[in-house]
């Protein structure tokens, strides 16, 4: 049974899913500890499935190196196999990226390498793209820029909202998160730097 640790910064949809995904007795995985970087609303998925949480403030610390430390010492509690970034809205400290490399992955909304970073959504309509989409990515020392595991495209329909366009990536992106979970459980995907 792979564990998983899942690190969130807001709502945790594609947490909730996953969660979702974990409770079925066939599904190859569990998730063992949530964590976050302020008191995000997602954790509360965590609770109501009785899962264990944590928070690191980022803004309880001097630098995203404390801050990345202090991360991966409450991550060392649990010992995941995986840890899967859902939402984490900081970017984890180099070291903190090598000490569990290539055990990180992330979901991200957008078809990477197109608009990497923290507004994809954004940053497509800006561009005028006619389509986007969802990534599951191996996280590495850049910035979305990591092995990409899997990902779908996603139609940008006339007079879409970042709002509206992000609400049809998330689905996607759910689906795309909870397969691969189960493909590295299973050993049908290898996890590379």
């Amino acid at each position: 049974m792979l564990t998983l640790a899942v690190l969130i910064s807001g709502a945790g949809s594609n947490l909730r899913a996953l969660l979702e995904a974990a409770s079925h007795p066939d599904y190859p995985a569990r998730v063992v500890v949530v964590g976050a970087d302020r008191e995000a609303e997602g954790l509360a998925h965590a609770e109501e499935f009785g899962i264990p949480t944590f928070t690191v403030p980022w803004a309880a610390h001097t630098s995203r190196e404390a801050w990345g430390e202090e991360v991966a010492a409450q991550l060392d509690v649990w010992n995941p196999d995986l840890i899967v970034l859902s939402g984490l809205m900081r970017l984890l400290p180099a070291a903190v990226v090598a000490r569990y490399a290539p055990r990180i992955i992330n979901t991200h909304p957008a078809y990477l390498p197109e608009f990497p970073g923290a507004h994809g959504v954004r940053d497509a309509l800006a561009a005028g793209a006619e389509q986007t989409g969802a990534s599951i990515i191996v996280i590495d020392d850049g910035v979305d820029s990591g092995p990409i595991l899997a990902q779908e495209r996603v139609a940008v329909l006339p007079g879409d909202t970042e709002a509206a366009l992000h609400d049809r990536i998330k689905p996607v992106e759910r689906r795309l998160l909870i397969d691969v979970v189960r493909r590295i459980a299973t050993g049908e995907l290898a996890l590379t730097r």
